[in-house]
């Protein structure tokens, strides 16, 4: 149960690891863990279910060389997405009928790659700030983040060795720091968000979660067209280390205590390993870009849910109400330029990198550790600029708060340059080990 992604699904083809007995076990942690995590959308006979699936696949692949990249691994699958066989709810009290659309290639990939679908994750209510009730697996009583809540908690909790996620401000980097899992979140627009109950479609990025960054990258060839990793971490090599940026000023400054000590001991920690750290003051301007972020956001938003407010709004929670009402109030004529500001603010980051000599952003993909409480997904302003530039990131676990809460580092790069940030997050993760 504890093999990472890349080392179960080799076993898994090779037959070394039969499936019926990995499916075994894994029931033996569900029933152990998500009574009170709550982590999946229910579904009673889920492990019937998921038997018959592995009984369907084997028959298909009796040859375990002719089996694909992921056969037999089980998947979470947040409930946003459209999953044929499966009701999408999107964490809301709305009739699945009203929600219902076709599966999209991510999902497709998914079962051409021979995973099995374990299930539906929980989320917040439309991927926003509404809480569902999952847990956080290190204590119950506080926040796993969100809105990919069910997938982080899923995965941290060895309930599934991948899940799937999106992000549109934090919602992936927040719960997978709050819960101690990589996650990833590809440049904007590298994988397709057909078959996903949008938010904001100019910010809203597909992700995914696992336990290291092998598994990050092995889930990549799935999803990613033209994914070229293996040749990026070849190209690096064991020697090689990106050089830092940390971004000093308002950003930071947005970081509570124990978020910037343990930046500040990471970093520190990465001097003494070889890498090169540069700190560089710069996006003064922080509070301007996290107004236009949840402007547009606000009025994206209510564009996509025009149809599903306007005959079930009296269903929706408050928090997502109010967003659609707010957006409702912003004029079409600011939306071509507060897009056009995302494509902006990625030239200045771009430009500091080239005329700095960074490689990729450092910075805490949190301001802090989990709050305590479940009324909360915790705040998501770390990851905003990084997400509203549609820039690759990575969330790796680093350390822990006082009370035993998981703390990370968030590594950004460029956009377009998801397999090299693949090969510097290894280093960074080797270096942290």
């Amino acid at each position: 149960m504890d093999r990472g992604l890349v080392e179960l699904a080799s076993d898994l083809r090779s037959g070394e690891l039969p499936l019926t007995t990995y499916l075994d076990s894994l029931e033996e942690r569900f029933t152990e863990r998500e009574g009170s995590l709550h982590a999946w959308v229910e579904e009673p006979e889920r492990f019937a279910r998921l038997r018959q699936d592995a009984e369907t696949l084997a028959s298909r692949f009796e040859d375990p060389t002719t089996r694909p990249a992921l056969f037999g691994v089980p998947v979470g699958v947040k409930d946003i997405f459209h999953v044929d066989g499966f009701a999408t709810k999107a964490g809301s009290q709305l009739p699945a009928d009203a929600l219902a659309g076709k599966e999209g290639p991510v999902v497709s990939k998914l079962r051409a790659a021979g995973a099995l679908i374990l299930g539906k994750t929980a989320t917040t209510e439309f991927a926003y700030f509404a809480p569902g009730p999952t847990c956080n697996p290190h204590n119950e009583a506080h926040t796993p983040g969100g809105s990919s809540s069910g997938s982080a908690a899923a995965v941290a909790a060895g309930m599934t060795p991948l899940a799937l996620g999106s992000q549109t401000i934090g919602s992936i980097n927040r719960p997978a720091a709050y819960c101690g899992v990589f996650g990833f979140k590809p440049s904007f627009g590298r994988v397709s968000t057909e078959g996903m109950i949008p938010l904001a479609p100019s910010y809203d990025h597909v992700g995914w979660f696992a336990s290291d960054v092998a598994g990050i990258a092995h889930a990549g060839s799935v999803w990613v067209d033209g994914w070229e990793a293996s040749k990026a971490l070849a190209e690096l090599g064991d020697d090689q280390r990106p050089t830092l940026g940390v971004l000093e000023g308002p950003y930071l400054d947005a970081v509570a205590s124990d978020g910037r000590r343990q930046l500040d001991e990471t970093t520190a920690w990465l001097g003494q390993c070889g890498f090169e750290v540069k700190r560089v003051h710069g996006l003064d301007d922080f509070e301007d870009v996290q107004t236009r972020h949840r402007r547009l956001l606000a009025a994206e938003a209510a564009q996509a849910h025009q149809k599903w407010f306007d005959a079930h709004g009296d269903l929706y929670r408050d928090e997502t109400a109010s967003l659609i009402r707010r957006g409702k109030a912003v004029p079409g004529a600011e939306l071509d330029t507060m897009r056009a500001g995302r494509s902006t603010l990625r030239a200045i980051f771009e430009f500091t990198m080239e005329n700095e000599e960074i490689d990729v952003w450092i910075a805490p993909s949190a301001p802090g550790a989990a709050p305590a409480g479940l009324d909360s997904t915790g705040d998501p302003v770390m990851s905003l600029p990084w997400t509203h530039a549609g820039m690759p990131s990575i969330s790796i676990p680093e350390g822990e708060n006082d009370e035993g809460l998981p703390l990370a580092v968030q590594l950004v790069a460029r956009h377009g340059s998801d397999e090299s940030l693949m090969a510097w997050a290894a280093a960074v993760s080797r270096a942290l080990d």
